[in-house]
């Protein structure tokens, strides 16, 4: 496919579709027509997620604060979700064979690509401590669930079993994560307030003895 021929007012739409009817969108996806266009949508939904994330982080939820910080995400998250999404695709291509998956790895990107519809949701809940983290692992796990039994004729069971199991693992590596960031802020939060106060009483000490210099002579 050229890129002329890429449809972009259809991938509102097919963001919609995947987020609001995932069993219908999977069982009628093409499963060939070549990595562009669902890398473009990958694109796309990361620009969308950034923008939702720098808004997270000029509110103060996330990145610190600051125009600098906010516009990180912008930039970062289409980069990452382009490079990731062929990283990823690669791993659950693997998973998917050894659960008895006879899809190629084309296939397997067009999923793990228009699962990144679902982007904007979970930069909505990353804001949330903790919770958010649990919240995103589950719509992942329930999507992942349905495109392995629609395009992969995967048993819903056996779905829900192993990709469960590697959400659940998942979660919590996400969670001691957080916890290790929130903490290591903390600290650093601490350490900052304390320096500024150290700073405050040697001001006020330098004046001080200064007033007492000029009393003395």
């Amino acid at each position: 496919m050229d890129y002329k021929d890429i449809n972009f007012a259809a991938m509102p739409q097919t963001a919609v579709r995947v987020v609001t009817a995932p069993a219908d969108f999977f069982k009628t996806m093409p499963k060939t027509g070549g990595f562009l266009e669902p890398l473009v949508f990958v694109v796309i939904m990361g620009v969308v997620a950034g923008i939702i994330q720098a808004i997270w982080s000029l509110l103060g939820f996330r990145y610190g604060g600051g125009m600098g910080a906010s516009l990180y995400p912008i930039i970062f998250m289409p980069i990452a979700a382009a490079i990731g999404s062929f990283i990823g695709a690669a791993i659950i291509f693997v998973i998917w064979k050894l659960m008895g998956s006879q899809e190629n790895y084309e296939t397997s990107y067009r999923c793990m690509a228009y699962l990144m519809a679902l982007a904007p949701i979970t930069a909505i809940f990353s804001a949330i401590p903790y919770a958010g983290v649990i919240i995103n692992m589950a719509i992942f796990v329930y999507y992942i669930v349905i495109a392995s039994t629609q395009v992969h004729n995967i048993p819903s069971q056996k779905a829900w079993l192993v990709f469960g199991i590697i959400g659940i693992v998942l979660a919590l590596i996400s969670l001691k994560g957080e916890y290790s960031v929130r903490n290591l802020s903390s600290q650093a939060e601490q350490w900052k307030k304390t320096s500024t106060e150290m700073q405050k009483q040697a001001e006020e000490m330098a004046r001080q003895y200064k007033q007492q210099a000029q009393q003395n002579k």
